[in-house]
């Protein structure tokens, strides 16, 4: 007992001459409102074992839709870790938003998918760090109405669907949805090494894709809209649909054990079956180039996207992971929706678009829903010639 006393004040002798020697650390961090809760028990946590510094934490409430333009607005007074979406990477880089992530680089591209470091790299140089691999889309469906035999193909899906009176719902307006086809079958949307946009969806594979797109639409099973459509009427009228992991929980409560999910299906080019491609996106936490704590920022930051956290916010907030352990976890292999992100990973491209590509495409969609015999190279040349700016 006196042993186990003497080494407890020696403890604390220590703990309070570190103390002492401590230095006041405040970091601001930014995240969404429905995260915040996450976000400061996380922090508090890293602060816990980190009793080196003093921490403070000022939490912002910025979403990851606003984050670039609100870290524009004032870039000094922005968090020092903030999270963002993988398509405004390009804007915050070119705008000297964010540290390279030099500490620990190695070991954390080989903790998160190839799809994710891909994500938060520009010009090969990584900008951040991955933080979830979630924001992409699959197929939901209803398996008292379809099989998994079904689902494999787009025409099994309109089959099966045609003869239990229902619909499938595929918002074909929306570019982000609509570019499977043409990502599916070959086609190219990205950045040249200069930094310019190139996208060849006029090209003789993209008048096939649009081709498909058109007999799509030509289907009486099939039903054009918005996630509103889909989670409103799922269960109902419709028998499947493609969205993402946001309306999953929607769309379970609607169909409780008829709930199902799976990549996207294959579709028909020339007689052949083509699997679907897709954009994969991801969440991805930066570090302010204006930081007065780069390197504590840059631990934290680490620490928010390490194994541990992503495992805590796929429990706590449902988020898929980017990390590659948590990915492979049996929490996440027993949930169909992001079961389903996980197969469609593998045919999905990151999204680098900085051209007009929303408008125009769902100009394209919309006038394929109006008239699926409508010719489409002129319609395909003029969405490509917006998309590249000339």
């Amino acid at each position: 007992m006196k042993k186990f006393v003497a080494m407890f004040l020696a403890l604390v002798l220590c703990c309070t001459a570190l103390a002492a020697f401590a230095e006041d650390i405040t970091l601001k961090v930014w995240e969404g409102q429905d995260d915040q809760e996450l976000l400061k028990e996380l922090c508090e946590a890293y602060a816990a074992a980190h009793p080196e510094n003093n921490y403070t934490f000022q939490y912002g409430v910025v979403g990851t839709a606003d984050a670039s333009a609100r870290y524009l607005e004032d870039p000094a007074a922005a968090a020092d870790v903030f999270v963002y979406p993988d398509d405004q990477l390009i804007r915050l880089a070119q705008a000297d938003a964010l540290y390279e992530v030099t500490r620990n680089h190695d070991a954390i591209v080989a903790a998160n998918s190839i799809g994710s470091v891909n994500a938060a790299t520009y010009q090969g140089t990584l900008l951040g760090y991955p933080m979830t691999a979630d924001n992409g889309y699959f197929l939901f469906y209803d398996k008292s109405v379809l099989t998994e035999e079904d689902v494999q193909t787009l025409d099994g899906i309109l089959a099966a669907a045609e003869k239990a009176g229902k619909q499938f719902n595929f918002d074909v307006a929306n570019g982000w949805y609509l570019a499977s086809f043409f990502l599916g079958n070959g086609c190219i949307i990205t950045l040249d090494e200069n930094g310019k946009q190139v996208c060849d969806f006029n090209s003789e594979k993209g008048v096939e894709a649009a081709k498909a797109v058109a007999a799509l639409c030509a289907h009486p099973s099939f039903l054009p809209g918005d996630q509103n459509i889909l989670t409103g009427t799922i269960g109902d009228s419709v028998c499947a649909g493609v969205c993402g992991t946001w309306v999953a929980d929607a769309i379970k409560e609607r169909l409780g054990d008829n709930y199902a999910a799976a990549k996207l299906p294959t579709f028909t080019v020339n007689g052949e079956q083509v699997q679907m491609g897709s954009f994969g996106g991801c969440k991805i936490l930066g570090v302010n180039t204006q930081s007065a704590y780069p390197v504590e920022a840059m631990n934290l930051a680490e620490f928010l996207t390490s194994e541990e956290s992503q495992l805590r916010r796929f429990e706590v907030r449902g988020y898929g992971p980017s990390n590659i352990n948590v990915a492979k976890s049996e929490a996440i292999a027993s949930d169909p929706a992001l079961s389903a992100l996980a197969a469609q990973s593998d045919y999905a491209v990151t999204q680098l678009i900085i051209g007009d590509f929303w408008t125009p495409a769902s100009a394209f969609g919309n006038a394929l829903i109006a008239d699926p015999t409508v010719d489409v190279q002129p319609l395909l040349d003029q969405w490509v010639a917006q998309t590249i700016g000339q």
